[in-house]
């Protein structure tokens, strides 16, 4: 049984009569007629009273007419649900983000992405790298703004670049060295450094041994961005950061440029390597016009 021969048998009924029912179909009467009669053989049940100028039907026939309408509703409805999704026109979009590392990509992104397509609700997830990779894995969430992972990471995954960030020292505004326009990796390293937890961002402590050695003295490890910015204004330690994140501490803090300057922090929109919907493109895209 195909859907076509639900439509046929709903035709006909409505309009009780085949030859009318073929004309508004598009097909020959006896075609018409051989679909539904082979859809009587296959539920072995008659479904029509036939007569000379009309049909009518049977019991069993009526109750196979509401059957028959609630399959091509649902079926009707779910095409209308995948080209929505598809196109974008009606959806969820979930999210996944680092916060420190979208303070300037996000907003207008979110902006952007809200005018071309105001009837899609975007779903935020504030996340750590192991979440947003797990979690798109799992398709829990669409999309991650996160820090390029890395090629093992990245199996089964795509990657956008969105922009890129020099690495600074943030210091506190009267700190000693506030006032120097660059610091070498050494005078960086004398310094007592507040980091973030090492079992949820593994990542950074190998960036700050990369840069300033094994040796390096971490005064505290703390969990959040916001953490790390009162830490550091509070005089209890110097950070590494991104520049990105002048946008979110201010005056608070002083980024200062490390010299020579190390590779960038490259952030970048994470999603799975099937085909994206036409809202996560347009998503990926608002974001890249904001990077």
């Amino acid at each position: 049984m195909e859907l076509r021969h639900l439509r046929y048998f709903v035709a006909v009924a409505g309009e009780e009569n085949v030859t009318r029912a073929a004309r508004r179909l598009h097909v020959s009467q006896p075609a018409l007629s051989r679909q539904i009669r082979d859809l009587e053989d296959e539920l072995q049940v008659l479904l029509l009273e036939r007569g000379a100028q009309s049909v009518r039907l049977t019991e069993a026939g009526r109750t196979f007419l509401r059957e028959a309408r609630a399959v091509l509703e649902r079926a009707e409805a779910a095409v209308a649900t995948v080209r929505s999704a598809a196109s974008g026109a009606h959806a969820e979009l979930h999210v996944g983000y680092a916060p420190s590392l979208t303070v300037q990509i996000l907003p207008v992104a979110l902006r952007n992405f809200q005018k071309e397509l105001p009837r899609v609700r975007v779903l935020l997830h504030d996340l750590t790298t192991e979440e947003m990779l797990a979690q798109l894995r799992e398709k829990k969430i669409d999309l991650s703004l996160m820090v390029r992972p890395g090629p093992k990471q990245l199996r089964g995954l795509r990657v956008v670049e969105l922009a890129r960030y020099p690495l600074c020292v943030a210091v506190a505004p009267r700190h000693p060295l506030a006032r120097s326009r660059s610091l070498t990796r050494e005078q960086a390293g004398r310094e007592i450094f507040i980091a973030y937890t090492r079992a949820d961002y593994p990542d950074y402590h190998e960036q700050l041994t990369g840069l300033f050695g094994a040796g390096l003295r971490v005064a505290e490890e703390l969990d959040s961005v916001t953490s790390m910015i009162a830490a550091v204004e509070a005089g209890r330690g110097v950070a590494l950061m991104p520049s990105c994140l002048v946008f979110l501490a201010g005056p608070r803090l002083k980024l200062i440029p490390l010299r020579p300057a190390p590779e960038p922090l490259v952030v970048g929109a994470v999603f799975r390597a099937t085909a994206p919907t036409a809202a996560l493109e347009k998503f990926i895209a608002a974001a890249k016009v904001a990077g």
